[in-house]
């Protein structure tokens, strides 16, 4: 591998997330690794052949964040090539989490990459007087070890935006959580794949940080 192919972050553009913010974020914590990473933000599914880590950021509800996906030709193909078969180091945020999971609930049911087992549905309130979205600051609780929070105290605080709760099938696949009525899914990650359901670009320093042990994490 070259060094313009080891160190390229692809940021996927396919109609749906916080690209401005979450390339900046990418951009500054990639430069705090000392390391010469390029940031593009693309929405060719050929661009991820070149590509050494690759971020699905996500804003929007399940269904038509799917669709914009399966509307660029070829790119969840090439997304299972990179990330399943090559083993490229993946992130996905908010939707681009929950997209991970086997299918969705939200406004019907929809499939999703199905490269995490389980289920997205809604946050369950139990019949507390709490609002939905789950929107602001939360603590999150590491529930095992994980290269991606190197370094944190425990409880770190996380900036969420979600109304839809990531429902793991398995708990070696959950890497953290937080308390809103029901224990929510922070974290989850599988070989090279993790997803986060909060904002790591709107979560200040310590999403910088999230995003630099990322950038850092060789699975």
């Amino acid at each position: 591998l070259c060094e313009s192919l080891k160190m390229k972050v692809i940021l996927i553009d396919y109609g749906s997330g916080n690209l401005k913010s979450a390339a900046k974020a990418l951009e500054r914590a990639g430069k705090e690794t000392g390391k010469n990473f390029n940031v593009v933000v693309s929405k060719k599914a050929a661009e991820l052949k070149n590509a050494s880590h690759i971020v699905l950021p996500g804003v929007g509800s399940f269904g038509d964040c799917k669709k914009g996906l399966e509307s660029i030709p070829g790119l969840t193909e090439e997304i299972s090539r990179q990330v399943v078969e090559i083993g490229k180091p993946f992130l996905g945020i908010c939707v681009g989490m929950q997209l991970l999971a086997e299918k969705g609930l939200e406004y019907g049911e929809h499939r999703g990459l199905n490269l995490i087992p389980g289920l997205v549905r809604p946050i369950n309130l139990k019949g507390k007087k709490l609002k939905i979205p789950h929107m602001g600051w939360n603590t999150v609780n590491i529930a095992q070890p994980h290269f991606i929070f190197r370094g944190f105290q425990d409880n770190p605080y996380f900036y969420f935006v979600h109304s839809y709760n990531f429902v793991s099938s398995k708990k070696k696949h959950l890497i953290a959580t937080a308390d809103y009525s029901e224990e929510i899914t922070s974290v989850v990650s599988k070989d090279n794949i993790v997803g986060t359901q909060f904002h790591p670009e709107k979560s200040q320093k310590n999403g910088i940080k999230f995003i630099y042990n990322f950038l850092s994490w060789t699975p």
